[in-house]
């Protein structure tokens, strides 16, 4: 009898490290939360949001925690000559909630927006697509 109780007690501890310890490839990957951002440019300001874009705004996201993943224009079409296309990665979409707020109330953000418009708004239409990543893809 025990021996009974010994092997009973293997067994139970067995089982509880069995569940405890969970194999990292058995726990949901977890992704980065990533966003397109498509940008219709007003008539005539593609070039002025590009400038702003390089002078400022990338600098800024990435004060703010942003990874900027690539940036696009249209090759073709007629949204070649107004639109700009971008995809941003942050940890979770909480951090970009966060990221973004901060984005929005830093005073070098508002001092460059003002200044790159004072001859008038640079974009038009903002679109904002969020993407998860497939169990393939190789970035995530």
């Amino acid at each position: 009898m025990q021996y009974f109780g010994i092997g009973l007690f293997l067994v139970c501890a067995l089982a509880m490290l069995n569940v405890a310890s969970v194999r990292a490839e058995d726990k949901p990957a977890e992704t980065r939360c990533f966003e397109m951002r498509t940008y219709t440019a007003a008539p005539g300001k593609l070039k002025e949001l590009h400038d702003r874009f390089r002078n400022h705004t990338n600098a800024l996201f990435t004060k703010h925690g942003m990874t900027m993943i690539g940036y696009w224009t249209p090759a073709e079409g007629e949204k070649k000559d107004n639109t700009l296309v971008y995809i941003l990665a942050y940890p979770s979409r909480e951090a970009r909630e966060t990221a973004w707020k901060a984005f929005q109330d830093d005073p070098d953000w508002k001092a460059a927006k003002a200044a790159s418009e004072v001859n008038g708004k640079l974009v038009d239409k903002v679109e904002s697509v969020f993407l998860n990543p497939t169990d393939y893809s190789p970035i995530k």
